[in-house]
């Protein structure tokens, strides 16, 4: 049986989101390699990957090459940085699917680049990117932005079990 998986915000090749949000790295290339490595741990050939945008800031070929090395059904919801390629290109790049608007996942999760707005008395979750190391308060949010995961994707349960948890406590 296979997984579904989460996971946004790696800027693969992008040098100064080292910086911007102090993540571990020496170099870029440490970064990605790391964070392919991380992938691949956890995700399986026949899993599905949802990456909800800001995927990679390299040209197509390296973009290929990074594509091709990570397990999985990859379906690529555009960020703000992958929106300036289109659609084509991202699947010429190896993603399986491609969407330029945020998603609805078993009709409770809407999957976004961005946090969209969500009023407390919505009973969905959105499942979101874009923001890296900040977090949204409340049950309606789940950032899924690699800094908070330890750059690894979580699974469909990981993020129902939290939410569930964060609303019984």
């Amino acid at each position: 049986m296979s997984n579904v998986f989460f996971t946004s915000d790696h800027h693969f090749g992008h040098k100064l989101i080292i910086d911007f949000e102090s993540r571990p790295f020496t170099d870029v290339e440490q970064m990605n390699e790391s964070m392919i490595e991380s992938w691949n741990a956890v995700v399986g050939k026949a899993d599905k990957v949802f990456h909800l945008g800001d995927f990679s800031f390299l040209g197509k070929e390296a973009t290929q090459t990074i594509v091709s090395r990570l397990n999985g059904y990859k379906t690529l919801i555009l960020g703000n940085h992958d929106r300036g390629r289109s659609r084509s290109w991202w699947l010429d790049a190896g993603f399986d699917e491609v969407s330029e608007h945020p998603l609805i996942y078993k009709d409770f999760f809407f999957l976004s680049h961005e946090p969209m707005y969500m009023n407390k008395h919505m009973p969905y979750v959105n499942v979101h990117g874009h923001i890296h190391g900040q977090k949204y308060e409340g049950k309606n949010y789940f950032n899924i932005c690699v800094e908070h995961w330890n750059y690894t994707p979580l699974t469909f349960e990981q993020i129902r079990d939290s939410v569930v948890v964060s609303e019984e406590g």
